[in-house]
Parts: structure tokens; C-alpha cells; sequence
């Protein structure tokens, strides 16, 4: 009886704790997308210009999310609270979180390091994995994803970008990751025509006077190339 007692106790600790990740997850708004191929754990999408916040890692992942979480905390020029999208964006030197799409004026970070960019619109492979954030993982995935790609003769036509989905304190193998490799450019001009940069890429340095603080599209940011493949 205690056997089953506790085996019943497991059983329902289990279904708590992959119901609250689940919940966790879908608590939060994701950057959109529309899905064009799947193939298994492997997926064509395309994706709308997204406009991001971007912060170098210099010091790890910590600060840099510390950093970008104070941006959409109030941490920004009209003291404005951003909610909370999926998933983290990380290359190999940066961090990112998405800007809801409902939101018309961003508002201008108070961090010298945080920089508000758009991500321009395009066709991206994507590869869905589990598993607790390392760069030993992030390398094993990126191969399997262009070994993938190379079969179905689809070009790399960027740096990979990785998405992670869960809070830290998710399971690992309840954990959604994914790794993207852009492989179409042009589709920018077919899905945002409104931004008069084309497929380019903008930045905002926190720095730039604005007389009310904030960004009021994606159109009105200017600077230097983005750097995930455009």
C-alpha cells in the first residue's frame, strides 16, 4: 500500500509540475510566425519584422537578462511597464527579449547597453530541443538543424539565434528550446511593407534624444546593421 500510496503522490506531483511549466509558458505573449513546413522536430517558418531589445553577455546570461528585464520593468524613458514576451533570443554575445507586437511606442532605454533593434522579416529553419542551456548542446542542435537544412537544400543564410521559452526553474526535459538559421531574405518585402528599410536593420542607442521618449515605430529607428543575418 505505501508503494502505491507513493507512486500515486509521484504520479500527481508529476502532472502539477509539468501543468505549472506549461501555465508558465503560455502566461506570456510569443513573437509570431507562420508555420510553412514540418518535418518532424524540424520546421520552416516565417517570421514578421520584430522589433527587440538587445544587450551584449560580456558577463553571462545573468546581467544581461537582469538588464533587459529592468528595461520592460520601468528601467526606460517614460518609466513604462512592457509586458513580457517569448522566447529569450541569444546569439553567442547577445541576449534579447521581443517587443509585444501591440505596442506602438517604445519606449527609449535608460541602459547605455540595452539598444532597441528590428529584426527584419524572413523565412527561418528551426530546429525544437529540451534540455538545460549549454554550449555543448547549442553546437550538437546548430549541426543537426544545417545537416537538415542541407538535405533539403535550403542555404544558411545567417548566424544561428536561439530561443529559449521556460523560466529556469522548469525541468529541463520539459524545457522547449529552439535553434533558427535564416534561409530566405526576401520575404521582408513580401510581409513588412510598411517599414521603409526593406530587409535592413536598425538600431536605437539608448542615448538619442527624443522629445517624448520613446520609439514610435519600427520605421522611425536608424543606425547601424543588424547583425542575425539580413
Amino acid at each position: 500500500m505505501k508503494v502505491i500510496a507513493l507512486s500515486v503522490v509521484l504520479l500527481i506531483g508529476g502532472i502539477v509540475i509539468f501543468a505549472g511549466c506549461r501555465t508558465s509558458r503560455q502566461g506570456y505573449k510569443s513573437a509570431p510566425y507562420a508555420v510553412v513546413r514540418s518535418d518532424g522536430k524540424y520546421e520552416l517558418r516565417d517570421y514578421p519584422a520584430l522589433t527587440i531589445a538587445e544587450t551584449p553577455m560580456n558577463e553571462g546570461s545573468g546581467p544581461s537578462f537582469n538588464r533587459l528585464f529592468g528595461f520592460i520593468t520601468g528601467r526606460n524613458g517614460g518609466n513604462q511597464k512592457i509586458a513580457m514576451t517569448t522566447p529569450v533570443f541569444m546569439t553567442g554575445s547577445t541576449m534579447a527579449f521581443v517587443m509585444p507586437a501591440d505596442l506602438k511606442a517604445v519606449p527609449m532605454p535608460a541602459d547605455g547597453s540595452v539598444v532597441v533593434k528590428e529584426l527584419p522579416a524572413g523565412r527561418f529553419a528551426v530546429l525544437q530541443y529540451s534540455g538545460e542551456r549549454s554550449r555543448s548542446l547549442e553546437e550538437r542542435t546548430l549541426a543537426e538543424l544545417k545537416a537538415w537544412m542541407a538535405a533539403q537544400g535550403l542555404p544558411v543564410l545567417s548566424q544561428p539565434l536561439y530561443g529559449y521559452f521556460d523560466p529556469p526553474w522548469t525541468p529541463t526535459f520539459l524545457r522547449r528550446n529552439e535553434v533558427m538559421l535564416r534561409t530566405e531574405t526576401q520575404l521582408a518585402e513580401r510581409l513588412d511593407t510598411s517599414s521603409s528599410t526593406g530587409i535592413g536593420v536598425s538600431t536605437a542607442p539608448a542615448g538619442r534624444s527624443s522629445a517624448s521618449g520613446t520609439l514610435a515605430n519600427s520605421s522611425s529607428i536608424s543606425g547601424k546593421p543588424f547583425s542575425w543575418g539580413s
